[in-house]
């Protein structure tokens, strides 16, 4: 056994890596020593279900944009619902026409990380006769910078990413 050499742990340059640590010679100075700080990169794969909002994804990536519409007091979402809020019953699926109006816009110059790179961009809230709700969605084909009131009531057509990430952007409207 003297002439084995010692195992080893393989070591590699991956995750936290530091250099030049200070440690103090007078173990005493340990108390007052700096804290280390250590930034290194995070990653976790989040598994989550859509549950009762599916079948709307689902249509978002064949090309259909789907609400809700209550049996019992025919109220309808833009945004679908598994149950009513007015009344509490059961909501069934139905489809939503591609083209609508802009209820209300504004031109974000911030964004959440997904959308930095995209900004400015319009996000606007799409009406539909016979529905009762909004539904919160981007404008492409309009100048960021030439925000105009003529956009309130403008005719809007449903476009969709070609290939889909099963999220809400996998939908946007144009001018119609």
């Amino acid at each position: 056994m003297a002439d084995e050499k010692p195992a080893k742990l393989p070591e590699s340059v991956e995750g936290k890596v530091l250099f030049n640590v200070p440690f103090p010679a007078d173990l005493r100075q340990l108390k007052s020593m700096s804290p280390i700080v250590v930034m290194q990169p995070y990653r976790i794969d989040y598994i989550h279900s859509y549950g009762q909002d599916s079948p709307f994804f689902a249509g978002l990536a064949n090309g259909r944009l789907l609400g809700t519409r209550c049996g019992a007091c025919a109220y309808s979402y833009g945004t679908p619902r598994l149950h009513c809020m007015r009344c509490g019953a059961e909501c069934e699926w139905i489809e939503l026409p591609l083209e609508g109006s802009v209820h209300t816009f504004t031109v974000c110059h911030f964004g959440g990380e997904q959308f930095l790179k995209e900004t400015p961009f319009v996000l606007i809230l799409v009406e539909w006769p016979g529905v009762a709700t909004l539904f919160l969605s981007r404008l492409a084909g309009v100048d960021c910078a030439r925000p105009s009131l003529d956009w309130v009531g403008m005719k809007v057509r449903a476009r969709f990413r070609r290939l889909s990430r099963f999220d809400p952007t996998d939908v946007y409207f144009v001018p119609a």
